[in-house]
């Protein structure tokens, strides 16, 4: 078993736990849009639909990672998150049989909640917002020896989330500029090990929750806001200590965008192109519809659709 807590998140780790979880992941597809049919100038864009992952979102990359590289104790594994992690830690423990336990803060929305559940975790409730949760899911692990996975700020995590990046790089060969909606920082963190400097990346981020925008003007992680429409997923205190120097070095820069433009992006997704996201799923978009981000002419840009777990589609 390869403990990959204890190696730097490099290439060589990354095509290691592709290897190791592909078995279990989905190679999410790509849909080539043209930006005039969002009411922008024309222009096209590659959109990476990662919210038709397994759990709903990116993260059941990191979760197997984790759980498939790590030693699981009998006491099972434990994670706070907004939703998204929970869920993938959930989905990742039952495809394996750990028994999994997923704190979350009050503003999950029930359909995170209800998919966590639906996986066969325990739920547990603790506190507004991640960091309650968070410090709610430390408490337990001190009384009961399970093991840790975390949202964002763990190398197993930031490793497996890497694999997007190579995906992305199998994809679109030719990309120029990749624009990633960031929370913790974990997804972009990894994005950035993989392609160190060869496709530029772009942060996207609320607002309400500007996280890694701070850290970097300030030059390390400090606190942020944790507000706004996306705050379930995009609204950590704090930006990874584990991920900032590889944004510090590979991610060009952060541009903040307003709740208005990711819920304008979200309702576009779907009217559009028929495709659902919640709004952590539809920041990055949302830098391109309101102008946050201008691309150049015949700039070749693709925009990572994230997350999908929402009930704003309603059957």
């Amino acid at each position: 078993m390869t403990d990959v807590s204890t190696t730097e998140v490099t290439r060589d780790a990354i095509r290691a736990a592709e290897a190791l979880i592909r078995p279990h992941v989905r190679h999410t597809p790509v849909l080539e849009v043209d930006l005039a049919d969002f009411g922008r100038p024309a222009q096209p864009v590659a959109l990476k639909l990662e919210c038709l992952q397994h759990s709903g979102s990116f993260k059941a990359r990191g979760a197997f990672t984790s759980l498939l590289t790590r030693d699981v104790p009998d006491a099972g594994v434990v994670a706070a998150s907004g939703g998204n992690h929970g869920a993938a830690v959930a989905y990742a423990a039952a495809r394996l049989g750990v028994p999994a336990t997923i704190f979350v803060p009050s503003v999950t929305t029930p359909a995170k909640a209800e998919r966590i559940r639906g996986y066969g975790a325990k739920l547990v409730v603790g506190g507004d917002r991640y960091a309650d949760a968070l410090a709610a899911s430390e408490e337990f692990v001190a009384g009961t020896g399970a093991m840790t996975v975390h949202a964002y700020d763990q190398p197993a995590t930031l490793t497996g989330q890497g694999t997007l990046g190579l995906e992305i790089g199998q994809d679109l060969p030719d990309l120029d500029t990749l624009l990633v909606a960031v929370g913790g920082g974990g997804l972009i963190g990894g994005i950035a090990a993989w392609f160190r400097g060869d496709v530029r990346v772009v942060a996207v981020e609320p607002e309400g929750a500007p996280t890694l925008h701070r850290a970097l003007a300030a030059g390390e992680p400090v606190d942020a806001p944790t507000e706004g429409i996306a705050a379930d997923s995009l609204a950590p205190k704090q930006v990874g200590r584990l991920m900032f120097p590889l944004a510090q070095r590979f991610v060009e820069r952060s541009v903040l965008v307003t709740d208005d433009a990711i819920a304008s992006a979200q309702r576009s997704l779907w009217d559009a192109a028929r495709v659902v996201a919640e709004p952590g799923g539809a920041t990055a978009l949302a830098a391109l519809l309101s102008g946050a981000y201008v691309p150049e002419p015949g700039e070749r840009v693709a925009v990572l659709v994230c997350g999908a777990n929402t009930s704003a589609v309603q059957l």
